[in-house]
């Protein structure tokens, strides 16, 4: 499996390579009133509106420093429990992390670190472990479960519009 990397107030995080559509630049969004602190807004991508999630708020409580290396991680994702997405079954959004640092190749043979379940965190899934090229510079990572990074209804408010459940498409 290949993850994208990057860092959220100092510690290492990775979402599956396969999940990304593009990097882009920090872009604004239009703010939406009534949102969680961690949805920023709307931004538009190739003519489409999409949510703008602010993993830094989302996972530590604050954002990311605006630097030169924040960037907009354009992912797509399968969401559960039938929430209606367009016709591919897919929902897109908009991700802000700093350090969007590199592609990792994670072998099917490299056991996962301990984790714990958290159930006001459940997004936050398995810890892998990196070993650098000197052996002494060995990394960590923690993946982030896109399909569980947003609640529920707020997934149904924010992708209301079609009609087909992502069930259909698998």
């Amino acid at each position: 499996m290949q993850l994208l990397t990057f860092t959220i107030a100092g510690q290492s995080y990775a979402i599956p390579s396969k999940r990304v559509i593009e990097v882009l630049p920090l872009v604004p969004a239009r703010p939406i009133p009534g949102m969680p602190d961690y949805v920023t807004g709307l931004f538009t991508y190739r003519g489409q509106l999409l949510p703008l999630v602010d993993l830094g708020t989302r996972i530590a409580a604050a954002p990311p420093p605006r630097r030169l290396s924040t960037r907009v991680i354009v992912v797509e994702f399968p969401v559960e429990n039938g929430i209606a997405l367009a016709p591919t079954g897919l929902a897109r959004m908009g991700l802000v992390a700093e350090n969007v640092i590199s592609i990792r190749s994670v072998d099917g043979e490299s056991p996962p670190l301990a984790t714990m379940a958290l159930p006001h965190a459940p997004y936050l899934g398995r810890i892998l472990r990196f070993e650098g090229r000197t052996g002494t510079d060995a990394t960590t990572v923690q993946l982030i479960d896109l399909e569980r990074l947003l609640p529920e209804e707020l997934l149904r408010g924010l992708f209301p519009h079609s009609t087909t459940p992502s069930h259909a498409a698998k």
